[in-house]
């Protein structure tokens, strides 16, 4: 089962959402860790301030200091921090002084001695429930004689501060969830409130419907990030306004192009049964008939053609086409119907050859030297010249006579259409030939143009030329 997409709305949020709560998690454990390195950092002053205080002591000891002055004197040094506790041994290992309930001897067998208490020098460890933190230091004392280098193993406890950062912790991480939460409903306000403009856009198309095309959005009226929408949506509008009224057209003129047979039929039919006639009276019938079956005919065939080249279906067998040898052909072809009315057929150029269906690209010349030889004027003269342009072969037809007006010429290649309405519905044909000879050479990747003055009319092809 295919699975819907996700919404728009619910990619931003949960996008800015996930970026918002790693945004204030990293803010949160920035807090902390900021919090902790300054308690750390109080208790390595702290014990700073405890040996800078017994190394002051000792140093200044006055000669013959006895044991008991030494223990009060090293005592009252640092009756300021009640917190701390220190363990003073000699290089030989034996007790100079150690506060009461100093119990650290394991620390100070385990701990490597430090030149100096930094965040990255004192030690963390946990006894009987108690968690401290401490150094062990060397040093050399000037008053405290008979004795070499004394070992000092000073600690604090930090249990307030634990608790502290534990409290804070907790605290800290209920607001970051609520912060979190808040964050993410404010997004997916926002990003609510972000796609008004879509909605909005989206409720004005849906009032649109087939008999409104002409209504268009307004791109000024739309953020500058749905301009761009805005405009290609009109311009589908207008793509399906003209295929629509194309349509239209299209399904009246296939209306009244038939019509007009099968009026004539019903009417010819109805006539011969009116009353009883000869054999060659039928005959004659039926041959008028046979007429426009031929013209309905060909008519559905023209149609079938172009519904084939708008769906991409005509596939041309390519075969080597000299023009000069098919323009000469069809020249041949309409020589009768030329002379008849009396007009010329010219042709110039060298050779030129072209790869193409030779069916199609002979229908295709068919139907422009047709419509040249039936509106060239009486002792006019038709020209077809072709040639080479880099790559590309031309071919031009022209004839003389009455121009086709510029409104006109912009429609020519339309289905049904015809420039000169006292020429429509006159049995000249359906108005299907341009468009199909515009199938053709667009099946074949060239391009048809038309120009027109008042003193003649000329059809101009180009198709990709090879060699002959």
């Amino acid at each position: 089962m295919k699975h819907r997409p996700v919404s728009l709305a619910v990619r931003l949020t949960v996008s800015i959402g996930a970026v918002i709560v790693s945004v204030l998690l990293a803010f949160g454990w920035i807090v902390e860790r900021s919090i902790n390195d300054h308690f750390i950092q109080q208790d390595v002053d702290e014990l700073k301030d405890v040996v800078q205080a017994l190394n002051h002591t000792i140093s200044t000891l006055p000669p013959g200091t006895k044991t008991d002055q030494l223990h009060q004197l090293l005592a009252n040094a640092v009756s300021g921090h009640q917190n701390a506790q220190y363990r003073i041994t000699s290089d030989t290992g034996s007790l100079v002084y150690a506060t009461p309930g100093f119990f650290f001897k394991q620390f100070e067998r385990i701990a490597r001695p430090v030149s100096e208490i930094t965040i990255n020098t004192v030690s963390t460890w946990e006894y009987e429930g108690e968690t401290y933190r401490g150094a062990v230091l060397q040093m050399i004392p000037e008053g405290l004689p008979g004795s070499g280098a004394l070992t000092i193993a000073v600690a604090t406890g930090i249990n307030f501060h634990l608790h502290y950062l534990a409290s804070f912790g907790n605290y800290l991480r209920v607001v970051i969830v609520l912060a979190c939460l808040v964050a993410i409903l404010a997004t997916w306000f926002v990003v609510y409130q972000g796609h008004a403009p879509i909605r909005r856009i989206s409720r004005e198309i849906r009032r649109i419907r087939s008999d409104q095309l002409h209504i268009r959005l307004k791109p000024e009226t739309v953020p500058a990030e749905l301009v761009e929408l805005a405009t290609s949506f009109n311009g589908m509008l207008e793509r399906l306004e003209d295929v629509f009224r194309r349509l239209s057209d299209f399904s009246g003129d296939i209306a009244h192009e038939l019509r007009t047979p099968i009026t004539n039929l019903n009417t010819q039919t109805q006539v011969a049964l009116s009353q009883s006639r000869s054999v060659e009276q039928y005959r004659e019938i039926l041959y008028s008939n046979l007429e426009e079956y031929e013209r309905m005919a060909k008519m559905v065939s023209d149609m079938l053609f172009l519904a084939q080249a708008d769906n991409n279906l005509l596939k041309p067998e390519l075969v080597k086409i000299d023009l000069d040898e098919e323009i000469n052909m069809l020249f041949d072809y309409f020589g009768a119907w030329a002379e008849e009315r009396e007009v010329g057929l010219g042709v110039t150029g060298k050779q030129v050859c072209i790869l193409g269906d030779r069916l199609m690209i002979r229908r295709a010349l068919s139907n422009l030297l047709s419509n040249a030889i039936r509106h060239c004027p009486t002792e006019g003269c038709i020209t077809v010249q072709f040639g080479m342009n880099a790559d590309n072969a031309w071919l031009q037809i022209q004839n003389p006579g009455v121009g086709i007006p510029a409104e006109h010429l912009a429609h020519i290649f339309e289905r049904f259409y015809r420039p000169d309405a006292s020429r429509h519905r006159s049995g000249e044909g359906a108005g299907l030939g341009l468009a199909i000879v515009k199938s053709i050479i667009e099946a074949h990747g060239g391009a048809i143009s038309a120009r027109s003055t008042p003193q003649a009319t000329t059809f101009e092809i180009k198709m990709p030329a090879t060699e002959c």
